[in-house]
């Protein structure tokens, strides 16, 4: 039996004002369909991914006319973003909150860093998204908006300095500044796939950028090409145009890639090519790098030894973890207690508990963090002297798919900032390095130089940087047999509480 609809099309299939009816009901709901989908993309697209909070335009400052013998602006044609931690005249610095940005005043300098760009030809366009206070290394602000990952949309940018990463992986400024204080520049580099360098601490001026944690803060930057991240070092680090050449000493942390989903394997295999076809470079050596840390840095065992009575890869780094937090978190609350308490701000997931944390913390074991940090720095110099350059991971994992529960977060979190911490506590320069790809998601190591290092390593980056993507090239080609996990270490027991 045919439904009643049916047989009344049947009846009338002759009628071609029949057909006509039909004609347009069927392009009714196309036309409703497609205008349903296009208004569900116009709310999940976001301009400009979401990078900015605030657009504007500042020129560069005027040449001198005739410009002097010899001297030209070196960033000139340049646009760049800032990260919303630095001042900009006539603007609210917003540092990520809107309860921060509705209780100041528009800033009345701009920050020597920007100043600084702006005299070298650059044009700044706006300010990014970044996450709540410079705490966290998602990117998700819940007031602002999280940037849309250019490379995984469907994940995470990273933070703390997501828009400005974004704004430069999209291609929507040549370059951007951050500030990298637990790994705030080098993670989102790491996520969408650009380069991001970490300067050695105190080098660049923090003058006119909201504090966070001085001992840690450093002002970083990205770029997609490293001509254009040597040519914003060499303005910001006031480098001098010549220095000697040197012969640089390559070492290679295989243990620190064993707690990594990084493929050592292709990753020793690219260097040790690169290197091969480069000129000054010694041979690459293997180093187990937590060793070294818990012999050379005996401040350092008291505080694995709270934590756990084994010493080996993961209790290291977790202590080192354990000190830049509380770090952290103390001068978090030296800076900004007083502003807390009385304000009560409005905080998204995870900075709450980091905000909090930090309000609690005492100056018991102050005296205890400063010298570790001290031990740290002089046992990388000894390590490293002047001519050595330490290969890590940037990050343990690929980025979260966004909004990931919370309980992994929270892991996820520990293992990301473990790799980070050793700069941070050091105070050593570091550059991330996208190479290549695996499982669709891009590999990110890192450079470490000694502190003070910070145009050896820039000009490392600048004349490896073209050799190993050719190698990255040659590998992905030959297809190399990678294994998917490194060695036989258990990753996920990293950073784990027990």
């Amino acid at each position: 039996m045919l439904p009643q609809s049916l047989k009344l099309v049947k009846a009338n299939a002759s009628n071609p004002k029949l057909w006509l009816f039909i004609g347009i009901g069927i392009t009714g709901v196309v036309v409703l369909t497609e205008t349903r989908r296009r208004r569900k993309k116009s709310k999940t697209e976001k301009v400009d991914f979401g990078a900015f909070v605030q657009r504007f335009e500042l020129l560069p400052f005027p040449h001198p006319h005739p410009p002097p013998l010899n001297q030209t602006q070196m960033l000139s044609t340049l646009t760049f973003a800032v990260k919303d931690i630095f001042d900009v005249k006539g603007y609210v610095t917003g540092f990520g909150n809107p309860d921060w940005e509705r209780t100041h005043e528009e800033a009345g300098d701009t920050a020597i860093v920007i100043t600084a760009l702006l005299r070298n030809g650059a044009t700044c366009v706006g300010k990014t998204v970044m996450d709540q206070f410079s705490f966290g290394i998602s990117g998700e602000n819940k007031h602002y908006g999280t940037p849309t990952n250019p490379l995984l949309p469907s994940c995470i940018p990273g933070g703390s300095s997501s828009g400005s990463a974004v704004a430069v992986a999209a291609g929507l400024v040549d370059f951007a500044i951050g500030t990298d204080t637990t790994g705030c520049v080098r993670i989102p580099a790491a996520f969408c796939g650009i380069l991001g360098f970490r300067p050695s601490h105190g080098i660049v001026s923090t003058i006119g950028v909201l504090p966070n944690a001085q001992s840690l803060d450093t002002v970083g930057w990205f770029a997609r090409d490293p001509s254009i991240l040597h040519r914003v070092g060499h303005i910001l680090l006031q480098l001098n145009s010549v220095e000697p050449k040197r012969t640089r000493r390559i070492m290679f942390a295989y243990d620190l890639f064993q707690l990594s989903k990084v493929p050592a394997q292709q990753t020793v295999y690219v260097m040790g090519k690169a290197i091969e076809n480069l000129s000054g470079y010694q041979s690459l050596q293997h180093i187990n790098l937590w060793q070294y840390i818990a012999t050379d840095v005996p401040s350092l065992k008291g505080f694995h030894e709270q934590l756990t009575q084994q010493q080996n890869v993961a209790s290291v780094l977790k202590a080192l973890t354990s000190v830049m937090f509380s770090l952290q978190g103390y001068e978090f609350k030296t800076n900004h207690e007083e502003w807390v308490k009385s304000v009560k701000p409005r905080l998204g997931r995870g900075v709450s508990d980091r905000v909090f944390a930090a309000m609690k913390t005492t100056h018991d074991n102050i005296k205890a963090l400063y010298k570790v940090r001290t031990e740290l720095r002089g046992s990388f110099q000894r390590l490293l002297k002047d001519d050595g350059i330490l290969v890590i991971p940037t990050v343990a994992d690929n980025p979260l798919e966004l909004n990931t529960l919370k309980g992994f977060y929270s892991e996820y979190h520990d293992r990301a900032f473990a790799l980070s911490s050793i700069a941070s506590i050091s105070g050593c320069c570091q550059v991330a390095i996208p190479l290549g790809y695996h499982n669709d998601c891009c590999v990110s190591v890192s450079f470490i130089s000694s502190h003070g290092a910070d145009k050896f390593l820039l000009d490392t980056v600048l004349d490896m940087y073209n050799t190993l993507q050719e190698q990255v090239s040659v590998a992905d080609s030959y297809a190399l047999p990678l294994p998917d996990s490194n060695g036989n270490l258990e990753s996920s027991e990293l950073l784990k509480e027990k």
